[in-house]
């Protein structure tokens, strides 16, 4: 993956330098993020780079004493302590940033914006049909479950993720291609409903409603939450703030709310599902699977917790999770977590809150750019376009508190995508007939 974005950022740099590819003004609106990942890549170069031990204990002690640990009399250390997964997080890194600043200059027009949109719906409905066709089959060639989906993810939350994600576009695309005026009489009525049945928003709905099913089918407890809580909220952010076109956003998120949840999903497992929203709340002796999970879940952020105040500033070097945090479980746990359940507390421990703070202030401009699209703009596409930028930061931010979606080279590109689409809503221009 890292190997192709930097060949297609190569061919890019080359069509700018010969004049054939222009800046466009997403890209220009997105120099503050383009900066902060710069920073963050510095930040990580920064990381590999050998102290002298003296300095190393002051600006990052718990690195210091590993090192000291395997060789008492070592004169230089890095703030990372294992270089190689630190190296992998930055060659990953680089071709987040590049993925990134790609979808800003490739996508300059509507066709394109269009293109892309339901590209990314098609590719998340081809996972989640491959997924149900694996779990209706009862082979678990890629996850080994129960009564679960997961398609080709080594973990059912991750496809939760990933479908959210999509979900999150094809709502946006959807809602771009609703009508915004009423019906004067019942001819007009039935010449709309027929042009609708024929048009591509049914087979968009039917795209969405496979979706969902599959996302019920993981029965993630959290995936289903960051879902339908993104979802409300930025429908009723969407009727406050698109006044003019609050019609559409309520019909079409009040279909979405009666047919995925009262009639799909209760086909679908929704039973399961709540049932293990029941295991994650009951106060009972002996534990069953689902039970012990949580209880792992809960006890790594407690751990993870105190080695973070022990690596409140730089952290232990990005990607290092797995190699510092079996020093910190408890005797109670003696399981093997390469990644902690929570993305937030993971960035913590490994880069600090230098990178943590680097990494929230991307999600919050990025936020802040589809909310002004939503308020300003008022060509349907980009106000679907910001709405879906919008609905997946939201989730996929919800979602992270729980899981590790960033650490999956699919699901943190995508996300990158739905990053770069908030600038796109924001500040694409659009050509007038």
């Amino acid at each position: 993956m890292c190997s192709l974005v930097y060949s297609l950022s190569a061919v890019t740099l080359y069509l700018y330098t010969v004049g054939k590819l222009e800046l466009t003004p997403a890209f220009r609106k997105a120099y503050p993020v383009l900066v902060l990942f710069l920073i963050w890549i510095v930040w990580i170069v920064l990381q590999m780079i050998p102290l002298p031990v003296g300095l190393l204990e002051v600006v990052a002690p718990l690195s210091a004493e590993a090192y000291r640990l395997i060789d008492p009399d070592i004169a230089f250390a890095s703030i990372s302590v294992n270089l190689h997964a630190t190296l992998e997080q930055l060659i990953k890194s680089i071709a987040y940033a590049l993925l990134f600043a790609l979808i800003l200059l490739i996508i300059n027009d509507t066709k394109r914006l269009r293109q892309l949109a339901l590209w990314l719906v098609i590719i998340g409905v081809v996972q989640a049909v491959a997924a149900c066709l694996l779990l209706f089959a009862g082979e678990y060639l890629f996850y080994h479950g129960y009564g679960s989906a997961s398609g080709t993810f080594a973990n059912r939350n991750q496809l939760a993720g990933f479908l959210v994600l999509n979900l999150s576009i094809g709502i946006g695309l959807l809602l771009a291609g609703m009508r915004e005026e009423g019906s004067s009489n019942w001819r007009e009525r039935i010449r709309n409903l027929s042009s609708t049945l024929l048009s591509q928003k049914v087979r968009l709905r039917i795209y969405l409603v496979v979706m969902v099913i599959t996302l019920v089918l993981t029965r993630s407890r959290m995936g289903n939450i960051a879902f339908f809580v993104s979802m409300t909220m930025t429908g009723f952010l969407a009727v406050w703030l698109m006044r003019s076109s609050s019609r559409p956003v309520i019909i079409l998120l009040t279909s979405l709310v009666i047919i995925d949840i009262l009639i799909v999903s209760r086909w679908f497992g929704l039973e399961e599902l709540q049932y293990r929203f029941k295991e994650m709340t009951s106060q009972t002796v002996s534990l069953n699977i689902t039970q012990k999970n949580n209880l792992d879940r809960i006890q790594t952020t407690m751990y993870a917790s105190r080695l973070h105040a022990d690596a409140r500033m730089t952290g232990t070097g990005a990607g290092t999770f797995f190699a510092i945090f079996p020093r910190y479980q408890g005797g109670n746990q003696p399981l093997y977590f390469q990644h902690a359940h929570n993305d937030v507390m993971e960035f913590l421990t490994d880069t600090g809150w230098i990178g943590l703070l680097l990494l929230g202030s991307i999600v919050i401009l990025s936020l802040k750019a589809s909310i002004q699209a939503m308020r300003k703009r008022r060509h349907p596409l980009m106000r679907g376009t910001a709405f879906a930028s919008t609905m997946g930061i939201m989730a996929l931010v919800i979602h992270s508190t729980a899981d590790f979606n960033l650490r999956i080279p699919a699901n943190a590109a995508l996300f990158m995508v739905i990053l770069a689409l908030a600038f796109i809503s924001s500040a694409m221009r659009i050509k007038r007939r």
